[in-house]
C-alpha cells in the first residue's frame, strides 16, 4: 500500500518517517547516515522510498524563525532539487519549524536515555514533520 514519506535532512543524516496506510498518522523508520557522496546518499533515499512504497515525499524546509531561507535551507532544497530529478513521484517542502525541539520533547516525555534520543532523534523530526503534513490535509488537494 503506497504510503507518504517525510526525510528530515540534515547535514550529517537523513531522517525518514512514514505514514499508515490510511495517511492518518506518522511513524518514523530510520536514520540514514550522510556518506560523503551526495550521489550516494540520493541513491539510499531512493532505494528506500522504493521499499517503502512511497507515492509522495515530504522534505522538512528548515526556514528561520521568521520564515526566512538560511544555509541550511538552502542544503536542504539543493538536496531536493537533486532527488526530484531522480523520482517520479510528487515531492512538497514542508516548514519543519521546530520539529527538532518538538521530537526531544516527545522523547523525554517518553524517558528516552539521552543516548538512545540521539539515535532517533532524527526520524522522530521526519515523524513530526509528516504529522503536521498529514493533520493539514494538504495531500488531498494535490
Amino acid at each position: 500500500m503506497p504510503r507518504i514519506v517525510a526525510l528530515d535532512v540534515g547535514d550529517a543524516t537523513v531522517g525518514v518517517a512514514a505514514s499508515d496506510e490510511l495517511y492518518v498518522t506518522a511513524n518514523p523508520v530510520t536514520t540514514i547516515r550522510r556518506s560523503k557522496s551526495v550521489k550516494a546518499d540520493l541513491r539510499a533515499v531512493e532505494e528506500l522510498l522504493e521499499e517503502l512504497d512511497a507515492c509522495r515525499v515530504v522534505v522538512g524546509n528548515p526556514l528561520d524563525l521568521q520564515g526566512e531561507e538560511g544555509i541550511q535551507a538552502r542544503k536542504v532544497k539543493d538536496f531536493t532539487d537533486r532527488l526530484v530529478r531522480r523520482l517520479r513521484i510528487p515531492v512538497v517542502l514542508w516548514d519543519e519549524s521546530l520539529s527538532t525541539s518538538d521530537a526531544e520533547s516527545a522523547l523525554i516525555e517518553m524517558d528516552i536515555s539521552r543516548k538512545k534520543r540521539r539515535k532517533v532523534i532524527d526520524q522522530m523530526a521526519a515523524a513530526v514533520i509528516l504529522q503536521s503534513y498529514l493533520d493539514s490535509g494538504e495531500f488531498r488537494n494535490a
